[in-house]
């Protein structure tokens, strides 16, 4: 490891650090340590980056950390983050062309003050746009690919792709980019002219509902659990009685069934163990078995 990051100060700019305590980088503020925690400055360092690490250690990438549930136990490898480096936003006509670092509330906004709709749903929504056309997210009836036009992507042999939507393969909370181990680097949204106080108004009905229904004052990593074919995660939970059930740390939300969240320094095992009861107990009463959406990183669930 040690030969590894000795390598990756003479050739990656950015940020390098060996034993990087991980939670202050996901929402939920839970995880270890991690050996090597890696903020590449440019596309190049990046591809410097994999080429020095890519078969010789394990890595993971993350961007904003909204989803992510590390082990208590951290991470044997390197994480790398895409980050504020690939952070950028530009308006050529109807189209935004910006970094996978760029905040989708920033880009919301940036949307909103330009008269452009299609990307109110993301208003709300804290991750990067990098991962979030990797999760294809949504929210409020809209997703990434109802706005993402093209692509662009590194492979973790370091070449370099564009994708168009179709090519993206977009499915409910999936894409290629997880499908194939790919980077986002950049993307162009492709949205509609409309009316700038309709927009707003929009983003504001949106954040009170928020505001209201969802414990954001809270560590979590969002939505645990994927939506099931029939039915919503949060109702399934709820009608199996499981509204505010707690273990150690972890609690199910009693505003939002469908958040667990860190309600006192919670462990990951807190939050896997809420997250087995959930489970085992929705297919139970009603044959339903849930999907995390929540990724989990060095545990087994």
């Amino acid at each position: 490891m040690i030969q590894i990051y000795n390598q990756l100060k003479n050739k990656v700019k950015g940020t390098i650090v060996k034993n990087f305590k991980i939670k202050d980088q996901t929402y939920f503020r839970i995880g270890g340590s991690v050996d090597l925690f890696i903020e590449p400055e440019d596309e190049e360092s990046l591809r410097n980056t994999l080429e020095i690490i890519n078969g010789n250690i394990p890595f993971y990438i993350i961007g904003n950390g909204t989803n992510l549930l590390f082990s208590d136990d951290g991470y044997k490898g390197a994480v790398i983050k895409i980050g504020n480096n690939f952070n950028g936003i530009r308006l050529e006509d109807n189209k935004i062309k910006l970094g996978a670092g760029t905040l989708l509330s920033r880009t919301s906004r940036f949307a909103a003050d330009n008269a452009l709709k299609g990307m109110e749903f993301a208003s709300g929504i804290p991750g990067y746009v990098g991962g979030a056309i990797a999760m294809n997210a949504g929210a409020y009836g809209g997703e990434m690919v109802d706005v993402v036009k093209k692509v662009k992507c590194m492979d973790y042999d370091g070449n370099v792709y564009w994708f168009t939507n179709e090519e993206m393969h977009f499915s409910y909370r999936n894409s290629r980019v997880f499908k194939e181990n790919l980077i986002v680097l950049e993307a162009e949204l492709e949205l509609e002219p409309g009316n700038r106080e309709e927009i707003n108004s929009t983003i504001n009905d949106l954040t009170e509902k928020r505001l209201a229904k969802q414990p954001i004052e809270k560590p979590s990593a969002g939505s645990t659990f994927k939506r099931p074919k029939d039915g919503y995660a949060a109702k399934l939970i709820q009608d199996a009685g499981l509204k505010g059930m707690r273990h150690r740390g972890a609690m199910i939300s009693d505003k939002h069934c469908g958040f667990i969240v860190n309600e006192d320094n919670a462990k990951s095992s807190d939050v896997l163990s809420l997250m087995r009861v959930v489970r085992e107990t929705v297919f139970n009463r009603f044959g339903i078995m849930l999907e995390p959406e929540v990724r989990i990183i060095g545990e087994e669930f």
